[in-house]
This record gives structure tokens, sequence and C-alpha cells, in this order.
């Protein structure tokens, strides 16, 4: 399978197809005793991990390979681990019309052998993936995205995959306390300060208020569907996969991309209301808050619905 595969454009695919061929019978046969203990699949940073890559994609960190992640010390002997790293650099460096470029450590740090308890605490901080909920709130969506995003092929003792249902979404109360800190920076720059700049004559700052808008409604939005926003040269194409709200990503780019001249400030104060009118109607539809689309006020209501204490006296930004 050296050259172009049709069916293997993505990296994700590549990844998979590179692991059933090479990877698993490599893994099988001179490591049977370890093989059980050892997760492999593709996740992190990188285009391909989110079904995000295309032509342009490959113009780096783009070949074929896959991650080996590995328990602690006490599951897998230094020795072995060696012998992994190894055998991995010994795999085929052409595959699918793509070349593996030497890395060292072998597979480097988006392939190859990767210990669990390091993927996770470069992600979000903790080698087990358990958070405190102030841990929760700080942390950016991407990272989270990058925890949880890709395929896992196998799963031996089920650690790394334990980890990664622990991430796969926020706890109710952070995602709630989340989402009023959004809808009130959706008030703010929309719903108030894009009509008084423009007024003001401040049409940088008018479109600087769009832009902080556009970012405010897009979070709300990927909070009400559940899902981690990704990196933001990402997002929007994110957004038009999800299953609720997906087509506010045309009018989102609309207000950020256009300019505000008369006519198109009465469609963009228009379209600004909107947003907020639907990001309303789907807060009451999951019943977090009754409707307001006034959202400075449903910021308030969402906040006072979280049932943690001291999360919900926290200032209402505190998760942004």
């Amino acid at each position: 399978m050296s050259q172009t595969d049709d069916r293997l454009s993505r990296g994700l695919d590549i990844a998979r197809a590179y692991y059933g061929e090479y990877g698993e019978p490599m893994l099988s046969e001179k490591f049977p005793d370890a093989v059980g203990k050892l997760a492999c699949g593709l996740c992190g940073a990188g285009s391909e991990c989110f079904g995000f890559d295309d032509g342009i994609s490959r113009d780096h960190d783009f070949e074929p390979g896959f991650c080996i992640f590995v328990p602690g010390e006490d599951a897998i002997d230094r020795r072995t681990l060696f012998e992994l790293e190894r055998e991995y650099s010994r795999l085929p460096r052409e595959f699918a019309g793509l070349k593996r470029t030497p890395l060292k450590p072998a597979g480097g740090a988006r392939h190859g052998v990767i210990a669990t308890a390091d993927f996770y605490a470069a992600r979000v901080g903790k080698p087990d993936g358990k958070l405190s909920l102030s841990e929760w709130l700080s942390l950016p969506e991407y990272s989270l995205a990058e925890a949880t995003n890709g395929e896992v092929f196998f799963d031996g003792l089920g650690e790394f995959t334990a980890a990664r249902e622990r991430l796969s979404r926020y706890p109710e109360d952070v995602r709630r306390k989340k989402l009023a800190g959004r809808l009130f920076l959706c008030a703010q720059a929309g719903q108030y300060n894009y009509s008084r700049c423009l007024a003001h004559g401040e049409t940088a700052a008018a479109q600087t208020a769009l832009f902080e808008f556009a970012d405010s409604a897009q979070a709300a939005v990927f909070l009400l569907n559940s899902v981690y926003r990704p990196y933001y040269k990402w997002s929007y194409r994110a957004m038009r996969s999800l299953p609720k709200l997906p087509a506010l990503a045309d009018t989102l780019e609309f207000l950020v991309t256009s300019d505000n001249s008369p006519a198109n400030a009465e469609i963009k104060k228009t379209a600004v209301e909107d947003v907020c009118s639907l990001i309303a109607a789907e807060v009451e539809a999951q019943n977090v808050a009754s409707a307001d689309s006034e959202l400075e006020r449903l910021a308030y209501a969402v906040n006072d619905t979280v049932a943690d204490h001291g999360l919900r006296n926290l200032h209402v930004l505190a998760g942004i």
C-alpha cells in the first residue's frame, strides 16, 4: 500500500490503516506479553486528529503513524519500553504515498511511544485526567478537545480510555458557569457596545465588538452542544458540523467579515438579536433557564442554576 490510496485521504484513516497493516501485527508478534497493557490510536495535536486535514495540512507534521500509549513503569519495564520504541522506528517509512520523518525519540511527540500520564499531563495538567472544579474551569477548551479527539484503535488495560472518558464533557456546573459568562459577554459586546461604538463613530471598535460577540456566541453554541471548541482556526468548520445551531456559523462569519456601512450596520444589529434569540431558545429547550433574549439577564439566570455554592458565587466571568 505504498502508492497513494484514494480511500486514505485523511490522516486518521491513514493512521488506522497503518496500524492495522503494520502496527497491530508487530505488537502481537514481538510483544505478546505486553500488548494487553498498551493502548493504540491517534489523538492530540494536529488537524488530522479532528478530521479537519486537507491538502494544505500536508505541508508539515503529516506522515503515516500512530500512538502507542504505555502505562507506568510498574506495568511496562524500561527494557520493553526501549524495545517498543526501536520496533516502532523500524516500521515501513512509506505508506499511502507519504513518508515518515526520522525523529528522536522514535516516533516523536505526535506519534510513536508515549506515556499515558505524559499525554494527559501535557493537555490537562493531570496524568490521570482527574480534575477539580477549579481546574475544569480554568482549562482552555482546545486543550480538552485535544485530550479527547481522534480515535483509540485498541486499549488493553482501559486506562487510557478511562481518562479520556473522564474528560469527555464538562461537569454540568462547569458547563453552566462557562455558559453564563459567554452569555454575559454576548450581551455586552453585541447587544450593547456594537451600536454605541457606531454611534461614537468608532468603526474599528464596533468591529472589535462584533469579534467579541461572535467569539462568545460561538463558545456558547459549543457549550450548548456539550462539545469542546477546538483551536480557533478550526472552530467555524467544527461549528458547522454540530447538531444544534450549526447555521449560526454563517451568521457569525458574516458579522466578522463584512463592513459596517449604514445598510450593513442595520442588518448586523438584526443578526445579533436573531443569534441571541436562538441561543436563548436553546437554553430554555435544555431546561437550563427560561428564555430571555436580553442575554445579560439570561446570564445571571443561568448562573443561579449552578448547584455548587462556591462555583455559583464566583464572578459570572470566572469561567472565561
